[in-house]
């Protein structure tokens, strides 16, 4: 008699549960439609990160940080607590490789500065940090879109870089507009601040008026108009692609001495950064 060998096949007993409890109709994966990877979980990502959950802006988001421990903690915190959110899929890891194919990249990691430290001090630490987290990211995603928290803005395709700094600093501008108004709410206050996001900005005082974010404008394609950091000169209309267009801005001509001077500044550092 001959005898046939066969072969046993060892089934993980979480598939074994998941197929008496589950009948799947398609063996296709989940496809994920807006992809939001965040690098850097400190107080600034973290922030972040809840205000993507909170809105429900994407339908995955990825944590990367170097720090394991923080890593983990942070985002099983969000994670326990996405039950209550329109957030299916929430995933972390210390290899930027689970930032793959991501809709936006937000990327908030960067030097702190320390005492007797210079702005350009910073600036160039965070020089060295971007240049292979940056390489890395564009290694998984080469088509994705940043907004960077840190300085500097790399020089990477025009409309697919974003700095975050002007955009918080008009912010503030509204809310203190709103304050000393009395009664107005900062979302019915407009106006911008130009420049660096440092002592030289700019408040645009004469463009100020009265009447009624970035993830949320290029997820839902919005086309707002946002007054953000990039190498491209202007007032940015933010969209799917990242940076739509640019609109100028007409300045009074104090505003436009002030902004130079500010200009100027940003061109010292610029000068003085080691690449």
């Amino acid at each position: 008699m001959a005898l046939h060998s066969c072969q046993v096949t060892c089934i993980p007993l979480r598939e074994t549960v998941r197929c008496k409890l589950i009948k799947n109709f398609t063996s296709k994966e989940t496809i994920h439609h807006n992809k939001i990877s965040l690098i850097g979980t400190e107080s600034v990502g973290m922030a972040c990160a809840i205000s993507i959950v909170l809105k429900g802006l994407s339908d995955e988001l990825a944590f990367v940080d170097v720090d394991e421990c923080k890593l983990k903690g942070e985002t099983r915190d969000v994670q326990h607590g996405s039950s209550f959110m329109k957030m299916p899929d929430i995933v972390f890891n210390k290899d930027d490789h689970v930032t793959a194919k991501p809709s936006l990249v937000i990327i908030t990691a960067g030097a702190h500065s320390g005492k007797g430290e210079t702005h350009l001090d910073v600036v160039q630490r965070n020089v060295s940090i971007f240049k292979l987290m940056i390489s890395n990211i564009t290694q998984c995603s080469p088509q994705c879109k940043m907004i960077i928290v840190p300085n500097p803005l790399n020089a990477f395709s025009q409309n697919r870089i974003i700095g975050s700094d002007c955009n918080l600093d008009a912010t503030r501008f509204h809310f203190f507009v709103g304050q000393r108004l009395i009664s107005i709410h900062s979302e019915s206050c407009h106006g911008w601040v130009l420049g660096e996001h440092r002592d030289s900005s700019v408040p645009e005082w004469s463009g100020v008026n009265i009447a009624a974010d970035l993830t949320e404008s290029i997820l839902k394609n919005l086309r707002k108009m946002h007054p953000v950091s990039t190498i491209t000169k202007g007032l940015c209309r933010i969209n799917e692609n990242g940076i739509a267009n640019l609109t100028k801005i007409k300045l009074i001509p104090e505003e436009e001495v002030y902004l130079r001077k500010s200009a100027e500044r940003l061109w010292e550092i610029q000068e003085e950064i080691k690449l």
